[in-house]
Formats: structure tokens, C-alpha cells, sequence
């Protein structure tokens, strides 16, 4: 460490904080689970198309339309958000409709958006 980063120079084991933190400590699998969901939004594509589906049911070609990208590209991109539960897909006749799973998907963009001082609805 350089000289002007903080470090602890104790040998105090601080039990009682100790106790506090593993009584809320997630386990191993959630840990992972959620460091996988974050995997899925660490993709500028996947956020894309996740803001585009915060108000609107779109088909993979509407989707490739606004994003200007092929439908091969779009539909990987949706079955990645697919898997991880992030999107989910109807059929209706021969389109297949997509649109953000929950509301939790919709709260998490806005909440990021928040943290990192932007507005979702700016060009």
C-alpha cells in the first residue's frame, strides 16, 4: 500500500462486530447468483435493450431496428437476458413479444441510473 492509503495497524479482533456481520452474511450460492445477474447487465447491448423494454412489448426485429443491429445479434443478446430471467418472451401467432420479467428489472436501471447521477430518458 502506498503511503497515503489507509490501513488498519491493529491486531484487535472486534468479536462482537464480527458476530453482527455473519448473522446478515449472505451465503455462497446467493453471492453468486447475484454476481451472475450483474454478469448479464455488464453488457452495453443488455442494457440497451433492457431501457428499450422498460415501456414497451417489442419483437426481436423492432428491437434490431432501434438498435441497429441484426436479428441474429438481438436474439442472442435476448436469450442470454432469457436465461438470467431478465426478459421474458410470448408468442403471439408467429412473433415472439418481449418485455422485462418484473418490475424489480425496470427498479434496478432506474436505481443505477440514480447512483450514477444520469436520467434514463436523456439522449
Amino acid at each position: 500500500m502506498g503511503k497515503n492509503e489507509l490501513e488498519c495497524d491493529c491486531n484487535i479482533i472486534h468479536e462482537d462486530h464480527i458476530e453482527n456481520v455473519k448473522k446478515t452474511m449472505m451465503n455462497e450460492e446467493s453471492l453468486l447468483l447475484i454476481a451472475d445477474f450483474y454478469k448479464a447487465l455488464s453488457d452495453s447491448t443488455r442494457i440497451k435493450i433492457i431501457n428499450i423494454l422498460q415501456e414497451n412489448e417489442l419483437c426481436v426485429c423492432d428491437i434490431a431496428v432501434l438498435l441497429n443491429m441484426t436479428k441474429s445479434a438481438v436474439s442472442h443478446q435476448l436469450r442470454y437476458l432469457r436465461e438470467m430471467n431478465i426478459v421474458k418472451n410470448k408468442k403471439i401467432g408467429k412473433e415472439v413479444f418481449y418485455s422485462l420479467a418484473d418490475e424489480h428489472v425496470k427498479q434496478i436501471l432506474s436505481i443505477s441510473s440514480k447512483h450514477l447521477g444520469e436520467c434514463h430518458n436523456e439522449d
